[in-house]
């Protein structure tokens, strides 16, 4: 789909952890092309990268086809 109506959204986020160190991990899900997204942030910075399963590969969820 070339054009997208506003508000509709590109990430889905599937899962949020909170450390007891004050730092957030989370996994976000791109809702076009499937690729899981790991995400950290701390008072230091933040990290964004692509999520690796045990083989090194990217993880992919199924995308569901819009109609």
């Amino acid at each position: 789909m070339m054009f997208k109506k506003k508000g509709d959204k590109r990430f889905d986020e599937k899962l949020v952890q909170n450390s007891q160190q004050g730092s957030l991990i989370s996994i976000w899900v791109d809702r076009q092309t499937g690729v899981n997204y790991l995400y950290t942030w701390s008072a230091q910075g933040c990290a964004l990268t692509p999520l690796l399963d045990k083989n090194g590969e990217v993880v992919v969820s199924q995308v569901e086809e819009a109609n």
